[in-house]
């Protein structure tokens, strides 16, 4: 079984894929299965948060590219798209951003308050590649505020 020990960015020498949803696109140790079938021990230094387009990087310098797999999702459409996605946000929810939609993952009491607020909201099964963190971080929930933000340095928890 070969081993990917870093991450690093998809180039055109990938020679085979992986398609992960969201969650399992935030690992740091875990067996994953390719396309053509093959095993790959994921074993990262730290947790991360791959992205669709990445490449993992086994021992033997093979790249396995990242897709992100089709998921269940919420699709958010309708006029006011900007206080709506203010809303997801407020709640830490995953949320990918386009011109004309939002798309969450599927989640019945978000989908009742979209609706309240006048949102129209469908179930749809797609890709999730959600914005990522505003510090960098990549990731939108479960994540720890007592870094320190900027001018003010304050600190919370969640």
């Amino acid at each position: 079984m070969q081993t990917a020990q870093s991450v690093v960015s998809a180039a055109a020498a990938v020679t085979d894929h992986v398609s992960l949803d969201y969650g399992a696109r935030f690992l740091r140790r875990r067996v994953v299965t390719t396309q053509s079938g093959a095993q790959v021990l994921v074993d990262l230094p730290k947790t991360t948060s791959l992205a669709h387009g990445d490449a993992l990087q086994t021992a033997a310098g093979t790249l396995i590219g990242v897709l992100a797999a089709p998921e269940p999702l919420l699709e958010i459409t309708g006029s006011g798209l900007h206080r709506i996605a203010w809303h997801i946000g407020n709640r830490h929810t995953p949320c990918q951003i386009e011109d004309t939609r939002l798309l969450i993952q599927r989640d019945h009491v978000m989908a009742d308050m979209l609706a309240k607020l006048g949102a129209h909201v469908h179930e749809v099964t797609e890709p999730f590649t959600p914005e990522g963190g505003a510090y960098g971080h990549g990731r939108t929930h479960g994540h720890d505020h007592s870094h320190q933000h900027g001018p003010e340095d304050h600190a919370h928890e969640h």
